[in-house]
């Protein structure tokens, strides 16, 4: 009977060291589980206090950054392709110039032939409906060049201008100034700003 007592006793006691180790592991876990909590003090610790400087750029997204990227292809694009219009039209119109140009070079010697031809005309003849006829399409050519901005060249009476007329002969006039323009030999014309011909002409002193 001693003997069963000895071990029911060390049976409880064992038991009752049992779930008090027990017990103190729970409590040991149930602290290690609770959140620390965070004090004004470690609120402002270095690693969390950044401040204005020390805050870090968010990291732009791709798309943004391709967003980007394509605007500014698209405005150079753009940029490229005003200046090649500007361009291809100063281009056009210098072309055009330049044809413009060449066409009345090649007209001015049939305006030539007609002045000489009416002026060898005798003042009998200029009556007839052949000289008339011969006039009309005379001024109507030059009314044609003058529509497309073809102009003649004051020569006669004006001061002697190398930017317009060619000096191929001289004479001492004491009725002209000097460097004067006493006689047009061929008469010159401008095309808008360009001289297509220049006047040939007889200056005086």
């Amino acid at each position: 009977m001693q003997t069963e007592e000895a071990l029911d006793d060390l049976a409880e006691g064992a038991k009752e060291e049992i779930e008090a180790k027990e017990e103190i592991e729970d409590a040991e876990e149930v602290d290690s589980e609770k959140e620390p909590v965070e004090t004004e003090k470690d609120s402002n610790t270095p690693s969390e206090k950044k401040g204005i400087f020390g805050k870090k750029k968010d990291k732009k997204d791709k798309k943004d950054e391709q967003i980007e990227e394509l605007t500014d292809r698209l405005k150079r694009t753009m940029a490229e392709f005003e200046n090649f219009r500007k361009r291809t039209a100063k281009e056009k119109e210098q072309m055009f110039e330049v044809g413009a140009k060449t066409v009345i070079e090649k007209l001015l010697p049939t305006v030539d032939n007609f002045e000489r031809g009416l002026q060898a005309v005798s003042e009998e003849e200029k009556k007839s409906s052949f000289v008339e006829g011969m006039d009309m399409v005379y001024k109507q050519l030059l009314s044609s060049l003058e529509e497309i901005g073809v102009k003649q060249i004051e020569a006669v009476g004006k001061e002697f201008d190398p930017n317009l007329h060619n000096a191929v002969m001289h004479e001492e006039n004491e009725e002209l100034g000097e460097n004067i323009v006493s006689d047009e030999l061929q008469k010159g014309y401008i095309y808008r700003e360009t001289v297509v011909r220049y006047s040939m002409v007889k200056v005086a002193n």
